[in-house]
C-alpha cells in the first residue's frame, strides 16, 4: 500500500514537472517568436546568424526583418505543437525535432559568433540567454523520443 502511494506521488511529480517544463518551454517560445518580429531582435540577431556557417547567406537573399520574422515564426510553430501537444500526442515528436534543431542551431551561435566569450574577473562569460537553450534542448531530444507523459 504504501509502495503504490509513493509511486503514484513520484508519477504526480514527474506529470508536474513535465507540464511545467512543456508549458514553460511554449512561453519561451512563443514570447521569443513574437519578438523576432520587431527591429530591434531582427538586429539583435543579426550577427548571430552572419557569422554561423549554416547561415551565413541569407541575408544575400533576404532582408534582415525577414530573415527575424522566419525565425519568429518558426519558434511560434514549435511553441504552437507543444502546447497543441498536450491534446494530440502524435505532435510531441514533430515538437522534439523542431526543437533540437532549433537549439543546437542557437547553442552553436556561441562558438560562431565572435565575441561571444570574454573574461570577468578570470571567469569566462557569455550571453547568458542563449544558455537556456541547454535546458530546452534537452527538453526537445525527450519529447523527440515521443513516449507517452500522459
Amino acid at each position: 500500500m504504501v509502495g503504490t502511494q509513493n509511486t503514484s506521488n513520484n508519477n504526480a511529480t514527474y506529470q508536474l514537472g513535465y507540464y511545467i517544463s512543456l508549458f514553460g518551454a511554449a512561453l519561451i517560445l512563443l514570447w521569443i517568436g513574437i519578438f523576432k518580429f520587431t527591429p530591434t531582435e531582427a538586429a539583435g540577431i543579426k550577427p548571430l546568424v552572419e557569422n554561423h556557417f549554416l547561415t551565413f547567406f541569407v541575408y544575400k537573399i533576404m532582408s534582415v526583418q525577414t530573415v527575424s520574422n522566419l525565425i519568429g515564426a518558426i519558434e511560434i510553430i514549435i511553441a504552437l505543437l507543444l502546447l497543441f501537444s498536450v491534446k494530440f500526442a502524435v505532435l510531441k515528436r514533430y515538437a522534439g525535432i523542431g526543437m533540437v534543431v532549433t537549439f543546437t542551431v542557437t547553442l552553436s551561435y556561441l562558438f560562431t559568433t565572435p565575441g561571444m566569450w570574454k573574461m570577468v574577473d578570470g571567469v569566462p562569460v557569455t550571453d547568458f540567454f542563449i544558455l537556456k537553450d541547454l535546458m530546452l534542448l534537452g527538453f526537445g531530444l525527450m519529447l523527440f523520443q515521443n513516449k507517452s507523459h500522459e
